[in-house]
């Protein structure tokens, strides 16, 4: 195709942009401009990323939903990414096993066929839960899982990935697990590009989980192919920048991949701020193998929490969000990034990490916060909680009630990671009585969703499907990439045509086929 809409040479009018936008809506062709001097070659949304992810994964594009706790990342989540080409984790974190097994059972046959992976996050408290789970995994024919949250490698982790390994016919090695891990640090990558350490495959030889041979077969690949560089995210985050994380965690591939001479090669995609057609188009132009989207899926009809979250996540705005302390782990000084809009509870949270860091045990909390804390935020005792989470914990984890019954501050600790596990749930049950407590995990991206969306049919919690936002993203990035394109060669383009509006399914079809 060719134009001569620009009424000077590569300067573009504001009468030109919607001549303009019909052409750069038109991904399959290649448009140039005043005979050939500017050009913008095709492309697909399918086009973008790397090949050989969208290759071995069996997907049409390059994204995939990332995990969110608590089965917020729900089956029908899932199953809708899927459906559209994507891929998408179901959020076992949280989640108890019967409800798992559930999911599993489930997507092994509405999904027969296609992609789809479950999350295993790093438990430092209950390492026997995190074995659990991978043998869960194991059992259960479980292919892929997201490991998020990790400081290190660990044993289950190691356990899930080396299970089934083999010397296939051809003599190349067959892992039937994979692993995508999710991470902020460098060390952590790291340890992911490389293989599993001796030490761990020494041991799970001594249990007889693998021979002697296959721990052989195993220090010759990496722990994942892929990394997730996760940037400034909801959840467990650093609040790192994209735009210096994901070339720090390339170079790093790069490093990697030389150091270890892998068949095959070695991915980084990038997580956390994908929310709008311009982010996703900048994180595949800085070399993104595959995109990773979250705050936004919660906000879609499909996922697991309550109508109740999907309005506040609607109103959110960039600066909304802030850090609090994580229930998983609270000791450690974690934190998650949560929702502030409408909720105290990241400043209660906090309160109660100040109280564990200064007191040494229940007994020593100052009168005056034990009585607001039991009266307005548990609305229960302190020796009332510890019954119910001795409970919890007598058919979970013993070694929890032996400790703390020997370590009153750990018996704190315990008591107030109670509330921070039920603000989690409270609004997934939409508990209206509970909403001052709500812990919704969020990103700044959110903000950025729902400015782009404020005006279209896109703004409505009800309209909001995981496959048409991240289908919009995903059309969007296509047409900022060859806006972008056009760019580079010096062209001017007026700024009603760096423009991408929400777009129904069908408009997609028509652009996306």
């Amino acid at each position: 195709m060719t134009s001569h809409i620009a009424s000077q040479p590569g300067i573009f009018s504001a009468a030109d942009a919607a001549s303009l936008i019909t052409i750069l809506s038109d991904f399959k062709t290649t448009a140039s401009f005043e005979e050939g001097r500017y050009v913008v070659p095709r492309c697909l949304p399918s086009e973008l990323g790397d090949a050989s992810f969208r290759r071995d994964y069996g997907l049409k594009y390059a994204l995939y939903g990332g995990s969110m706790a608590n089965g917020i990342s729900s089956a029908a989540l899932v199953e809708a990414l899927a459906g559209a080409g994507m891929m998408g984790f179901f959020g076992a974190a949280g989640t108890p096993f019967h409800k798992v097994e559930e999911a599993i059972d489930r997507m092994s046959v509405s999904l027969a066929g296609k992609p789809f992976g479950f999350n295993m996050i790093h438990s430092p408290s209950e390492p026997e839960r995190e074995m659990a789970v991978s043998e869960l995994y194991i059992k259960k024919g479980v292919r892929l899982v997201e490991a998020s949250a990790y400081l290190g490698v660990t044993l289950p982790l190691v356990r899930y990935r080396v299970a089934g390994i083999r010397r296939a016919a051809d003599g190349s090695i067959e892992t039937p697990n994979r692993v995508i891990g999710k991470v902020s640090r460098v060390e952590v990558a790291e340890k992911f590009f490389s293989p599993p350490p001796d030490k761990m495959l020494a041991e799970l030889v001594v249990r007889g989980d693998i021979t002697q041979e296959q721990a052989a077969l195993a220090s010759n690949i990496p722990v994942a192919q892929d990394v997730t560089a996760e940037a400034d995210s909801g959840g467990h985050t650093d609040n790192r920048p994209a735009i210096t994380l994901l070339p720090t965690i390339a170079a790093l591939r790069d490093r990697m991949a030389e150091k270890y001479s892998y068949p095959f090669p070695l991915r980084v995609g990038l997580g956390g701020g994908i929310a709008t057609p311009q982010s996703a188009a900048g994180a595949f132009c800085m070399g993104a193998a595959y995109l990773v989207t979250g705050s936004v899926n919660q906000a879609c009809r499909e996922s697991g929490t309550s109508d109740a979250v999907r309005q506040i996540l609607a109103e959110a705005g960039q600066a909304d969000v802030m850090m609090a302390p994580a229930a998983d782990m609270f000791e450690m000084g974690v934190r998650v990034q949560v929702l502030k809009r409408g909720t105290m509870f990241a400043m209660r949270a906090q309160k109660l990490y100040e109280l564990y860091k200064s007191c040494p045990s229940l007994e020593a909390v100052p009168a005056d916060d034990r009585v607001k804390i039991e009266n307005e935020w548990f609305r229960l005792s302190f020796e009332e909680v510890w019954a119910r989470t001795a409970e919890f914990f007598e058919g979970r984890d013993k070694a929890q009630l032996e400790r703390a019954r020997r370590d009153p501050k750990h018996r704190m600790a315990l008591v107030f990671r109670w509330y921070l596990s039920q603000t989690s749930r409270w609004p997934i049950n939409g508990d209206a009585e509970r909403k001052l407590d709500y812990q919704v995990w969020a990103g700044p991206a959110l903000g950025a969703f729902n400015e782009w969306t404020k005006g279209t049919f896109l703004a409505a919690p009800s309209a909001r499907e995981a496959a048409l936002v991240n289908l919009n993203l995903l059309c969007g990035a296509a047409y900022f990439t060859r806006l972008g394109a056009l760019r580079a060669q010096g062209a001017a383009v007026p700024p009603r045509a760096a423009q991408f509006a929400p777009k129904t399914y069908d408009e997609l079809a028509a652009l996306a086929a």
